[in-house]
């Protein structure tokens, strides 16, 4: 771990306090991580959320025989590893999740309980929620299209979870950092985490001398010339 946090209770703890999704962007774009946000329909439930954790990565899949007459495995099963893949979740974790198509919820008020209750950090869909109100009342970091109630149950299945996915082009491998707020969802790999964080760190840490100075009557072209950020 970096000197500046232990574990990965104070490295959220700091990221929760100190920064926010674009300058971690910023960062990763300088060392050449380019391609780490997630497509910009996917935004939070409410615009005060903030989540940040450990990826566990879900693949959905759609299907279109609900009592199962198909050959595969969990044509049988109802919402297929679903269950399974939301009772795994562990303190701090996300559940992030992909591969269906946009017609129907992939997370919803009940799920949101059993992820509380387990410590997880929140969910992230690359798709839609539904029981928007009881997601509010628990106050659980969700970013997603947006609500819609249509339900999962006929139409689709969980075939996979603990395996890297991707949306919009974004690669997310299980463990990777997921953070988001109200600017959008990034991923942060895991092998590059400790740069980027403290990269990351130190840049907030900047921004807040410029603005400082900014509000002292400072001009732009001072600013960016004395610090190398605006």
């Amino acid at each position: 771990m970096s000197s500046l946090w232990e574990s990965d209770q104070e490295l959220f703890t700091l990221a929760r306090r100190e920064l926010f999704v674009a300058v971690v962007g910023d960062v990763m774009d300088n060392l050449g991580l380019r391609r780490q946000f997630l497509p910009p329909r996917i935004q939070a439930a409410r615009q005060e959320m903030v989540l940040v954790g450990r990826a566990m990565p879900v693949l959905e899949a759609d299907v279109f025989d609900e009592h199962g007459s198909a050959h595969g495995l969990l044509s049988g099963h109802a919402f297929g590893l679903m269950f399974d893949a939301l009772d795994s979740l562990g303190r701090d974790e996300v559940y992030i999740c992909t591969g269906a198509s946009p017609t129907y919820a992939l997370w919803g008020e009940l799920m949101t309980l059993r992820a509380r209750t387990l410590g997880a950090a929140g969910a992230v869909l690359d798709g839609y929620l539904r029981d928007i109100r009881g997601i509010l009342e628990q106050d659980f970091p969700v970013f997603s299209y947006g609500s819609y109630a249509q339900d999962q149950g006929p139409r689709g299945k969980v075939i996979d979870y603990r395996i890297p996915i991707e949306i919009g082009g974004v690669r997310i491998e299980p463990g990777d950092v997921v953070f988001g707020d109200c600017d959008g969802v990034c991923v942060v790999p895991r092998r590059a985490e400790e740069d980027v964080f403290r990269a990351a760190l130190e840049k907030a840490r900047g921004e807040k001398r410029v603005r400082e100075a900014l509000e002292r009557g400072m001009s732009a072209r001072e600013a960016f010339e004395t610090f190398g950020i605006l």
